[in-house]
């Protein structure tokens, strides 16, 4: 038996038992509790309509109009595709400072929203309304990195000035499909990556880019960007640039002074590029892609990618390659760099005998045009290795049929090719035609812009080179650009050119390899590159004198044949009248005698037939009442006429009009017999069974 204390103790240790298994009871509740999404006071941790997984809030997809409250360790929040307004942004929210990402994009957004919680990193606010960026409202998210707004209604006028002053992190601004008409300005210098692709720019001046030295991608797709618009160092501005994008705009040459140290992708594809500079790819070693497709390119010059040290991928489908000699320089280029490079598009089109040809696969033709640079000539239809040079020994850079814009909104500067001047010893001052061994050039301007090229040849040629260049105030000044011409052709439109400007025009025939070359005795063949060259000038636009004066000499020249061409048109005139004259009166019976009118016929026998009387033989002939639409067919006809009444039987067409709207129209004389068609009633679009008869 036990002792009181014993058992006093006994149940002490039972009371302190129980009271820890109560503690527990309540530890283990409130956990299941806290794990139902209930706190110790029973609010709503993670809202009933948006699904929670640890920090990451998906309320996106739920038609909601405000956002619910939310658990305060949030720190991702999707809340895109819903109809959330301005409205609907609680001021709570702003309380929330671990949220670093919010997605609202696709919402009913007017306006940029404020109460956003401070600590943003990455907002997402594509395909709303937000028309305004107001610096207060941007200063609010101090740590902002990425800002997307595309597809908004943001335009150039609407951001205030110095919008970015205080987002000192931002390096990603997304302001695609806006109504932006220039660069925005006041960019932050942390900007490392810039989307404004699909807007209205069409000018970049030489600012634009200012203090933006660590922007490395930039993407300009779908814009309206020409060369004159683009200032001259633009670009060169991006030291750190690896990605530049100017795809679908309308540059016909790549922007001068392109940053070349560290780029690494240059997409110029669906422009309309017909020239490729000589040197405006020069500097870049680090470039990896180059895409050229979609172009008017037909071909390159040589040594454009001399510097291409890394490039992998070269893309230049959709362009009207020329897989001619002039092409030999690229075959081989792509030759030496074997597999370490991908080729896409590079089809030719012309010659015919290569059409849908790659340009890797030209061996044959390729080894032909080596024949004939070692002759000195070129090959077919292709300009030879050799045919590239000029006097002077200098590589002329080819470009394609037309030339580049010359001059731009901010006095864009042509570097000068490799092509030197022909013979300084010749005077070009003289005359506006030049007379060479084989070739008689003779230029003549026919606008402020545009100058015609004439030319005749001893031989036939299997192309002509055609090299023109604008002289500047300085021998450092002025642009050289060259061409292919056809040799079925003798004449050619220079258009584009500078008004009031002197210009040297240039022509050099290009002979085919044959066998008149190498059978001059002792082989010493004169070579065909000696250019014949004339000099002429663009009017001003404001002096139309000059061109009257033209316009009157060439009039005077033209005197003698057009006298000729007058004279022999007069005659024929002349004659077609006397024909119809004559024609007029045989029918009218003026001048041959009838078997029922004559000029000695009595006045009584004229008024037993009015048929006589009008002049019109009684036969099978139409006779046609003038009122609305009615024409009379005899059907039997009786001879001779009686001065009595002869009855006759009459069907009676109706007479549609050709266009159906004014009555037939018949014409003065009849002359082919039977009924009348209804072409003009056919030609009117009405099927054949729609008219009757009466």
């Amino acid at each position: 038996m036990m002792a009181p204390e014993g058992i006093g103790e006994l149940r002490d240790l039972l009371f302190f038992l129980l009271l820890c298994l109560t503690l527990l009871a309540e530890l283990l509740e409130m956990t299941a509790a806290s794990s139902q999404g209930l706190d110790g006071e029973g609010d709503i941790v993670c809202p009933s309509v948006c699904r929670c997984d640890e920090d990451f809030i998906y309320c996106n997809d739920r038609g909601l109009s405000a956002i619910p409250p939310l658990p305060p360790s949030a720190t991702v929040l999707y809340l895109q595709n819903n109809h959330i307004d301005n409205a609907g942004l609680p001021r709570s929210l702003e309380h929330h400072t671990t949220v670093c990402v919010i997605y609202l994009y696709d919402n009913e957004l007017d306006d940029f929203p404020m109460h956003l919680p401070p600590s943003l990193r990455e907002l997402h606010l594509q395909d709303n309304n937000i028309r305004v960026l107001q610096r207060a409202a941007l200063a609010r998210f101090p740590l902002l990195e990425k800002l997307h707004l595309d597809d908004n209604s943001v335009s150039t006028v609407s951001i205030e000035d110095q919008a970015f002053a205080d987002n000192p992190r931002l390096r990603l601004l997304f302001l695609s499909r806006n109504h932006l008409s220039s660069i925005p300005s006041g960019l932050p210098a942390s900007l490392e990556e810039l989307r404004l692709d699909d807007n209205r720019i069409s000018t970049i001046p030489t600012h634009a880019f200012r203090g933006l030295s660590s922007l490395r991608r930039l993407v300009l797709d779908g814009n309206l960007l020409a060369n004159q618009r683009i200032a001259d160092d633009t670009f060169s501005r991006l030291s750190n640039l690896t990605e530049l994008s100017l795809v679908r705009n309308s540059l016909q040459t790549p922007p001068l002074n392109l940053p070349s140290a560290h780029l690494q992708r240059l997409s110029l594809q669906d422009n309309n590029l017909i020239h490729m500079p000589r040197g405006s790819l020069d500097g870049m070693r680090r470039l990896q892609r180059l895409d050229l497709s979609g172009n008017n390119l037909t071909t390159l010059p040589r040594g454009l990618f001399r510097d291409l040290e890394s490039l992998g991928q070269l893309l230049v489908k959709g362009n009207p390659w020329h897989c001619g000699c002039n092409l030999r320089w690229l075959h081989d280029w792509l030759e030496a760099k074997g597999n370490t490079i991908t080729v896409r598009g590079f089809i030719c089109q012309t010659p015919e005998r290569v059409r849908d040809m790659a340009l890797r696969d030209l061996m044959n033709q390729m080894d032909e045009c080596e024949l004939a640079a070692a002759g000195g000539g070129g090959v077919g239809t292709g300009v030879g290795v050799g045919g590239n040079r000029v006097s002077g020994g200098a590589a002329g850079a080819i470009s394609t049929t037309l030339s580049p814009p010359q001059g731009s909104l901010f006095t864009l500067r042509s570097k000068r090719p490799g092509l030197s001047l022909p013979e300084t010893g010749l005077d070009y001052t003289l005359s506006s035609s030049g007379v060479g061994k084989n070739l008689a050039l003779n230029v003549k301007p026919l606008s402020h812009n545009s100058i015609r090229v004439t030319w005749s040849i001893a031989q036939t040629s299997s192309s002509f080179r055609l090299s023109w260049l604008r002289l500047g105030t300085s021998s450092a000044m002025g642009s050289i650009t060259e061409t292919l011409v056809r040799g079925d052709r003798r004449e050619y439109l220079l258009t584009s050119l500078q008004p009031a400007s002197s210009y040297i025009i240039c022509m050099v025939p290009l002979m085919s390899n044959s066998g008149s070359r190498s059978s001059m005795p002792g082989g010493d063949t004169e070579p065909n590159e000696v250019p014949v060259c004339a000099r002429t000038e663009t009017s001003d636009p404001g002096h139309p004198d000059d061109e009257g004066e033209d316009d009157s000499s060439d009039q005077m020249t033209s005197l003698p044949l057009a006298g000729i061409i007058g004279g022999a048109t007069a005659i024929v005139s002349l004659a077609l009248i006397i024909a119809i004259f004559c024609w007029y009166g045989h029918r009218a019976g003026h001048f041959t005698s009838r078997d029922h009118y004559s000029h000695g016929s009595s006045r009584k026998s004229k008024h037993c037939d009015d048929y006589i009387e009008s002049g019109t033989k009684k036969d099978n002939t139409i006779l046609e009442i003038r009122g609305p639409g009615l024409q009379m067919t005899p059907i039997a006809t009786r001879q001779p006429l009686q001065p009595k009444a002869v009855r006759e039987d009459y069907i009676i067409h109706t007479i549609f009009p050709s266009n159906g709207t004014a009555l037939y129209t018949p014409s003065q004389n009849m002359t082919n017999s039977g009924y009348s068609t209804n072409r003009g009633y056919r030609e009117g679009g009405i099927p054949d069974i729609d008219y009757s008869y009466t």
